[in-house]
């Protein structure tokens, strides 16, 4: 059973329009890969409700720590960290996707973290593989990085083998399950379209659409 928190943001989500469950209409994947479930996190910040009950739920998983920074991935998770950051406090970095071409080449901007534990701040994870690789880059910079906090995942396993490989913990808010269960509640979505979703998480490379 989800928790309360877990609810909300599940709420939050479907309230904000950032997570559609369409198992009749499939987005496609840039793989190709056909999925009966569409995010957009990006649509958060353009309603202040629904975001305020996900930065509250993020702050409520960042350790107390002096040493603490925040940091986001170029672009999407910048938003919701600067914001994250400033409600409790914190010193806030962003990593670049790559290295700028002129000036200093950095990828982590906004400030020093060598010798700091860092919070990495993401908004959706489906392979990790920019997370990682912000993580690396932290890393390289001198940060201690144990901990992704992400708003929600696909839960794909080679996302869960990868974060394993790299010794860092993916910690999310809610979970597509707690969703389902949301949505079946509100009326969004009936049990035999709620069971389609529940396929596509299972296995979503042979999913295929009613």
């Amino acid at each position: 059973m989800p928790d309360d928190r877990a609810l909300a943001v599940a709420r939050a989500l479907l309230d904000a329009g950032t997570v559609t469950l369409r198992p009749h209409d499939p987005d496609t994947f840039k793989s190709g890969l056909r999925s009966p479930v569409y995010v957009d996190n990006r649509r958060l910040i353009s309603n202040p409700g629904p975001w305020k009950v996900v930065i509250e739920a993020f702050a409520r998983r960042i350790p107390d720590r002096d040493d603490l920074v925040i940091s986001g991935v170029e672009a999407a998770g910048i938003p919701h960290s600067s914001a994250l950051a400033y409600a409790l406090g914190r010193p806030s970095v962003f990593v670049r996707k790559e290295a700028k071409g002129h000036g200093l080449g950095r990828r982590v901007e906004g400030g020093d973290v060598g010798g700091r534990t860092a919070v990495l701040v993401e908004d959706m994870v489906t392979t990790g593989g920019s997370s990682l690789s912000a993580v690396a880059a932290l890393r390289e910079a001198g940060a201690i990085v144990d901990d992704c906090l992400a708003i929600i995942t696909y839960g794909f396993a080679e996302a869960i083998d990868a974060f394993e490989a790299a010794r860092c913990r993916l910690l999310t808010l809610t979970t597509f399950e707690t969703v389902i269960e949301v949505a079946l509640a509100q009326g969004t979505i009936d049990a035999s379209d709620a069971a389609l979703v529940r396929s596509w998480l299972a296995d979503p490379h042979a999913w295929q659409p009613a």
